[in-house]
């Protein structure tokens, strides 16, 4: 008997999703995971600064239409990586929701190659140009239903054998 695996995008897309739960933005919830050669090599979240105060507990810091308090999933993820010295040349990114362009930009400028997104966000068009014309690729991945079936979540799930 064989068994289906999960496929990789999937795999990949459904932890950028685990990780916008942890996001502290009320106005979107984002999750990013970088990965290189099928290993994911950092992850984040929308998110104030460490130490800040966050937006679900105090509300957003709106300053023309934009929460300036919050730093983006992709750039948590990408300053992970800067944080702990791990390459992002020739990586990919999985992203819930596309990415805006100075988060396009970021993630380019550091070698990402392929932007993974769930959902379509606003999508600005010199982002999608720009990811043309420097070679890279996006590309919206479905979360297939099949994959997650077997999950057992909610509050009667028991991740855990009782104790």
């Amino acid at each position: 008997m064989t068994i289906e695996r999960i496929p990789w995008d999937q795999y990949f897309m459904a932890q950028a999703v685990l990780l916008s739960l942890r996001s502290t933005c009320t106005r979107l919830e984002v999750g990013a995971t970088i990965v290189r050669d099928k290993r994911i090599i950092a992850g984040g979240y929308n998110g104030s600064v460490s130490g800040d105060v966050h937006c679900i507990d105090e509300d957003c810091y709106v300053v023309d239409g934009h929460c300036i308090r919050t730093i983006h999933a992709e750039m948590n993820a990408l300053l992970q990586c800067a944080k702990l010295g791990i390459a992002t040349d020739q990586a990919e990114v999985y992203v819930t929701h596309f990415p805006c362009l100075h988060c396009t930009k970021a993630l380019l400028q550091a070698g990402i190659k392929k932007i993974h997104y769930l959902k379509d966000y606003r999508n600005d068009p010199y982002a999608v140009e720009l990811i043309s014309q420097v070679g890279a690729s996006a590309h919206q991945v479905h979360l297939e239903s099949k994959y997650f079936a077997k999950l057992q979540l909610g509050e009667d799930a028991a991740v855990l054998p009782e104790e």
